[in-house]
């Protein structure tokens, strides 16, 4: 068909087809995609698991080498005196929890360590990001190294004493409860989660800031 103008129109325009898979591809992207942005998040990666698991046996390892030597060198009632004082060895027993808190309910502990070291086996799993293989990995270390004595030292099974050697600025915890190695780990995890929460380097994709977000702030 011929217009007045000369310009020719085809009787039979063909309709633009569409690639189904690309369409599919597409959506898949877009579901997976972090809310807010393009990017498609990271997938769980057994690496980041192994690393955190191998960060929890190095601290469980290095916990109970300390504690054994400290049982082993040291006199409850002489404490060791080293760096000018600021820290003393001074080797105790606590039947309580981290920092010698809540002592005489030693199976209440056992019960809540073995659920969070479970539950933290199994988030070392679903780890994305490097960091957070560091942040878990220190606080199941910190939390396994106290239960390995709970579970394992006397005066029983599950009622175990924790072995706490570690003493700031006086030589009997006056100043600070007296602590181990296992509780060094756990309060440092914890520290790094908070500031991986509170700078947007959340544990999910959701809760982690996007550039576009960051400029836009």
């Amino acid at each position: 068909m011929q217009t007045a103008g000369g310009a020719t129109l085809s009787e039979d325009k063909q309709p633009e087809t569409v690639d189904e898979s690309t369409v599919e591809k597409t959506d898949e992207r877009t579901a997976e995609s972090v809310p807010g942005t393009d990017e498609t998040p990271p997938r769980p990666r057994p690496g980041l698991a192994l690393a955190a698991l191998l960060i929890a046996a190095t601290a469980i390892g290095l916990d109970q080498w300390t504690k054994a030597l400290a049982e082993a060198n040291l006199d409850p009632r002489e404490p060791v005196r080293i760096l000018g004082g600021l820290v003393h060895l001074s080797l105790t027993w606590n039947s309580g929890a981290a920092f010698s808190l809540g002592t005489g309910y030693t199976w209440i502990f056992t019960i809540a360590a073995s659920a969070v070291t479970v539950f933290l086996v199994f988030l070392s799993t679903r780890i994305r990001y490097p960091a957070w293989s560091i942040a878990i990995g220190l606080v199941l270390g910190g939390a396994a190294g106290n239960l390995v004595d709970r579970l394992f030292r006397d005066p029983g099974f599950a009622h175990g004493h924790v072995v706490d050697f570690i003493s700031v600025f006086k030589p009997f915890g006056e100043a600070f409860p007296i602590f181990n190695l296992a509780d060094s780990a756990l309060c440092c995890g914890v520290v790094l989660i908070v500031l991986l929460e509170l700078t947007g380097h959340g544990f999910s994709p959701e809760s982690r800031k996007s550039p576009e977000k960051e400029v836009a702030a």
